[in-house]
């Protein structure tokens, strides 16, 4: 493969840090972009996802899904020949133990004024 075929991607964490940018093959999947991402991620991160299904991938707007590839997933629109593709990177929230989570109060909640809220 040319070395102009390859796509150059980075990584836009919620806070505004970037991971990459990198260069890959159009036919590399999804799911091996969040291993990379598990992989490169920062360390000073309160939230760090474990696998790759607790990441999700945004590209224009658009959830990418694990099986397919870079070249299928692609939105061509406002993208310019050379430049870096920044796709947006969602860390899904972890999931309590239902064993160890707080149990929500089942007594009735006061506002300010004193009044119960039901």
């Amino acid at each position: 493969m040319a070395k102009e075929d390859l796509i150059e991607l980075k990584f836009r964490l919620s806070d505004g840090t970037d991971i990459g940018p990198n260069k890959y093959d159009p036919s590399t999947t999804v799911a091996s972009l969040k291993e990379f991402i598990l992989d490169r991620w920062p360390q000073d991160k309160e939230i760090a996802p474990k696998t790759i299904n607790d990441v999700k991938l945004i590209n224009a707007g658009k959830i990418l899904e694990n099986n397919r590839t870079i070249a299928e997933s692609r939105v061509p629109v406002g993208e310019l020949p050379g430049g870096v593709i920044t796709m947006h990177v969602v860390v899904r929230p972890p999931v309590l133990d239902k064993n160890n989570e707080k149990q929500p109060s089942k007594a009735p909640k006061h506002n300010r004024c004193g009044c119960t809220i039901l």
